[in-house]
């Protein structure tokens, strides 16, 4: 499902400030904190951290249900 452009705003504006994001796939929300959008082969990649655990995420954008701020 293609992401809005509210959405891509939102995913780009949390890169620039390093704010935290709740991405949406499948069902399952991550509350992530979005470093990078890169594209693979053609499909773009959202690059991630865990915001409590450090752990590195590694998401595509085309799968993504939705994208929410996280105040």
């Amino acid at each position: 499902m293609p992401l809005s452009v509210a959405a891509y705003d939102l995913l780009e504006g949390a890169i620039a400030r390093g704010t935290r994001l709740a991405l949406r796939r499948r069902g399952t929300e991550y509350v992530v904190i979005p470093e990078r959008l890169r594209l693979v082969a053609g499909r773009e990649q959202v690059l991630a951290r865990h915001p409590t655990t450090g752990h590195t995420l590694e998401l595509w954008v085309d799968d993504l249900d939705g994208v929410e701020a996280v105040r």
